[in-house]
């Protein structure tokens, strides 16, 4: 049988340029995942050997977001998710976190990337309760993703929106700022929106790390100070600690002291 985590479909496969590396495979080969190629590998290792510490920061955020979802199923009751920009495979796809603790959770995944597509088409299955569908659109599409999100969530039901990493491919904060406010706007109260990416002002090794990556010809990624990155948040309720290091939000009973990482991220509720 093929391995679907290795042999995308082919009309995808097609789409697929694996002369450049790009940022979804790169985390992907930063969290352990498989389902990058040489030029990925190569890109990822000449970062790390600049800044060792984003794999800290690409698991750190994963981590961040399972605990994020799993506060919104068991304190929120939120049952419904839109992911948008979910990236590869890996362990603890949102839809798995949620569906553990609440099997009827409806989750719609969002990406451009036709490797990503193709590869939660194959590997990411719903439970038979709940559902889970894919869309292939732009970040900078709200009103594309939003259309073809309502096809299988119920947008008139209080949704957690999940931007986890992709705000930084928006260059121009304005623009950023309105995608979210789009998106956030067609969700009715009760809804929560949950928000990590990369931050400036917190470690200039990491900041030279991205600058030069961003140099190099591949899809650039931008940090945002921590206050830009809050500003996503006007107009809403910001669940406590509010947006601090991802390694500081609700860290799990026992885990031991947090360090300060340049990666911050909040959630919070729409009143």
């Amino acid at each position: 049988m093929t391995d679907p985590a290795t042999a995308p479909e082919p009309a995808m496969r097609q789409k697929i340029d694996t002369s450049v590396p790009h940022s979804a495979r790169i985390w992907n080969y930063w969290l352990g995942g498989k389902d990058n190629y040489p030029v990925d590998e190569e890109a990822g290792d000449a970062y790390t050997a600049l800044f060792p510490g984003i794999v800290t920061i690409a698991r750190s955020s994963r981590a961040f977001l399972r605990r994020n979802i799993a506060y919104l199923v068991a304190e929120a009751g939120i049952r419904q998710f839109l992911d948008v920009g979910t990236g590869l495979p890996t362990a603890d796809n949102t839809h798995e976190v949620a569906q553990r603790l609440a099997p009827e959770a409806r989750i719609v995944y969002v990406d451009n990337d036709p490797m990503v597509l193709a590869h939660a088409r194959a590997l990411l299955y719903s439970s038979h309760e709940g559902a889970t569908a894919y869309i292939d659109a732009d970040v900078t599409d709200p009103d594309r993703i939003l259309a073809a999100a309502a096809e299988t969530l119920d947008l008139s039901r209080p949704t957690a929106l999940i931007l986890s990493n992709i705000l930084g491919h928006v260059a121009d904060d304005e623009q950023a700022r309105s995608i979210v406010t789009r998106l956030m706007s067609a969700l009715p109260s009760g809804s929560h929106l949950s928000i990590n990416d990369g931050s400036r002002g917190i470690d200039p090794v990491f900041e030279e790390a991205q600058d030069g990556y961003n140099k190099s010809g591949a899809v650039p990624y931008n940090l945002r100070t921590v206050d830009q990155i809050t500003a996503f948040f006007d107009g809403l309720e910001l669940i406590e600690p509010g947006v601090v290091p991802v390694t500081q939000w609700r860290p799990e009973a026992g885990a031991p002291t947090a360090q300060v990482i340049a990666e911050h991220g909040g959630l919070a509720r729409k009143p």
